[in-house]
């Protein structure tokens, strides 16, 4: 039995809102290189399937006896767009053993085919991260509380789950990355928190935007390293909102953006700028995932919505997969190949698992 050992990577990004959007590639994990399918390879060309629409990225696999076979992965299209809200019907298995001249396909039915809750091997944390500078505070503070209420309840699970999570933090003038509500998968704390913020709250009415960005990727690349302990898969975002330019001058423009661009590549990179005083091209290039303007403060609840969906997408878009394999203890190393299909869009990926020790009554 292979055991989760290895600690790898997840969440987040949008649709515009009435000004401009920047979206560059979906989260890549450190297995996602070359062909981007993780730990799977392309299929066997005697299956003769069409090219590849969507993309199956192996993360890890492992079986359990007497015969269960599970494989996690993440879905996405081929411009990495994530692909949430797959079923088990829409997965076909394939197994080739050692008589076999190519694959035979397994039923779906029959080999009690499921995806099953990933979180005991999965976690994504989410840095909230508020401009609430004198300039927010005094003139759409209550427009940011309703919008940021909206995002914590469209991404958070009503029931709370340990396997999304997040944290709220703000900034001001001051040198410090202030915590509003620390890392909790309780999303009524998280909203009373929002619910909380008075006008009063800074001391400090500058803005250290770098700065603030600076210590956000430090914050998630913590959270990163301590969700992936004990063999779990993990990924974290952050989600930067700001209504002007860094005016602090504490840090470099440079600096930031170079925290930004070495940060582990399993955190992605989210901003949001409001009103005319903002510098798109900056908030574009720090927000490397995705970065989405609002014109006016009346547009800010329907710009986080936007984003929220996004992150929802791509934290559903991984799948645990676990099937029973009919093949039994001494037929040795089995391939198999894993197709799914949705609409018009198909894509599959081929692996292999050994089937030493299988026997009947997998369940």
């Amino acid at each position: 039995m292979k055991s989760f050992i290895k600690g790898c990577t997840f969440l987040l990004l949008l649709f515009l809102a009435v000004s401009c959007g920047n979206a560059e590639d979906d989260v890549n994990f450190p297995l996602n290189t070359g062909d981007g399918l993780g730990e799977g390879i392309p299929v066997d060309d005697c299956l003769n399937f069409p090219e590849n629409d969507l993309v199956l990225s192996i993360q890890d696999q492992f079986v359990t006896l007497p015969g269960k076979v599970s494989i996690f992965f993440k879905v996405s299209d081929t411009e990495g767009d994530p692909v949430p809200g797959l079923t088990a019907e829409q997965f076909t298995i394939y197994e080739q053993g050692r008589n076999d001249d190519c694959f035979n396909t397994i039923s779906t039915s029959e080999s009690q085919a499921r995806i099953s809750p990933n979180s005991q091997i999965f976690s994504t944390n989410t840095l909230l991260v508020l401009d609430l500078s004198n300039s927010v505070l005094s003139s759409s503070l209550e427009e940011l509380k309703s919008a940021t209420t909206s995002f914590v309840n469209n991404v958070m699970p009503e029931n709370a789950n340990e396997s999304f999570k997040m944290a709220i933090y703000w900034f001001d003038g001051e040198d410090e990355l202030h915590l509003l509500n620390e890392l909790t998968s309780d999303r009524e704390a998280l909203t009373g928190a929002i619910a909380g913020i008075t006008t009063d709250i800074s001391n400090d009415p500058s803005t250290d935007l770098y700065g603030a960005v600076i210590k956000a990727t430090d914050t998630a690349s913590e959270l990163l390293a301590n969700s992936t302990q004990g063999g779990k898969i993990g990924a974290a975002s952050v989600v930067i909102f700001t209504d002007g330019t860094d005016q602090a001058s504490r840090f470099t423009q440079s600096a930031a953006q170079q925290k930004v661009d070495n940060a582990n590549p399993n955190i992605s990179f989210f901003s949001i700028g409001l009103g005319s005083e903002i510098d798109t091209q900056v908030l574009s290039d720090l927000g490397k995932t995705f970065s989405v303007f609002a014109g006016n403060k009346e547009e800010l609840e329907e710009t986080f919505n936007d984003i929220s969906f996004r992150v929802s997408q791509q934290a559903n878009s991984f799948y645990l997969f676990e099937y029973c394999s009919p093949k039994r203890d001494g037929s040795g190393e089995n391939n198999l190949a894993i197709q799914v299909s949705t609409g018009s869009r198909q894509g599959a990926v081929q692996t292999k698992f050994s089937a030493n020790g299988f026997t009947g009554g997998c369940e």
